[in-house]
């Protein structure tokens, strides 16, 4: 595993996973929040996004968490695994009320400069939503690259085992 991308529903823990993923295999993590977003929630242009993504993508090892639907497939194609983190909606609502409120007065460590967290209907829709719409996309996504390691972690304990077992594997 030297080129990773972490996906799954808003919440999910990518970039905790991420961080601890980094830290275990020693591989720089780059989250696709902070390269995009511009302050105020102001979005990159999409062709210099696409060009900020490919050089990101050039690099020869990298853990990249971040959901971006419109760039997956070019990110599934450079990395070699895929983990998927398929939480619980609960948990996910959970986790991004929490952050909501624990970050009111600024930007979250893996978010950009200049975007304060904030409460966002639309976003708590979109993770409601996510098991009925993006996952399934990202599901059939994934089907069509069987060459690549794809790693589904669908809880807690899950993520725990499999970082228990790589930091284990790597002792």
């Amino acid at each position: 595993m030297k080129k990773i991308i972490v996906i799954g529903s808003g919440g999910a823990g990518k970039s905790t996973f991420s961080n601890r993923l980094g830290d275990a295999l020693n591989i720089e993590v780059i989250h696709l929040d902070k390269l995009f977003w511009r302050p105020n929630w102001t979005r990159t242009p999409e062709a210099e996004w696409v060009v900020i993504l490919r050089r990101e993508l050039a690099r020869d090892a990298w853990i990249m968490d971040g959901n971006f639907g419109g760039t997956r497939e070019m990110r599934i194609e450079a990395c070699d695994t895929v983990i998927f983190l398929d939480m619980p909606r609960w948990l996910c609502l959970y986790r991004i009320l929490k952050r909501s409120v624990l970050y009111r007065t600024g930007a979250r460590p893996d978010m950009a400069e200049g975007c304060k967290e904030r409460f966002d209907p639309e976003f708590i829709m979109w993770v409601w939503n996510y098991r009925k719409s993006s996952r399934c996309r990202a599901l059939e996504e994934l089907k069509r690259f069987d060459d690549r390691q794809i790693i589904i972690l669908k809880s807690r304990g899950d993520i725990q085992r499999f970082l228990d077992e790589l930091n284990h594997a790597t002792d």
